[in-house]
């Protein structure tokens, strides 16, 4: 593989994993009650949003992003083994 490939395939990763688990989050039904998705607002609890945004981004981040990054390690190595690597020439 090569690297520049292998750098923008994981950033591509992790951009998707972010707006993904936003939106899951964001349509989940315990997302909705502390948004105060009942009768005139009653529940709404902002609090829990300035807490669980920016995990839920930084997971959706990180996650996907260290999979695709040991999966690129994983391939790498094989090809290693074999003798052929395209990462140096």
């Amino acid at each position: 593989m090569k690297r520049d490939a292998v750098t923008c395939g994981g950033c591509v990763v992790s951009a998707v994993g972010a707006v993904g688990a936003v939106w899951l989050w964001g349509a989940s039904d315990r997302t909705q009650r502390h948004l105060g998705n009942k009768f005139e607002n009653n529940g709404q609890d902002f609090g829990a949003v300035l807490v669980e945004l920016p995990l839920v981004v930084i997971v959706g981040v990180v996650l996907p992003g260290l999979v695709w990054g040991l999966g690129a390690w994983v391939l790498t190595r094989r090809e290693r083994g074999r003798g052929r690597s395209e990462v140096h020439g």
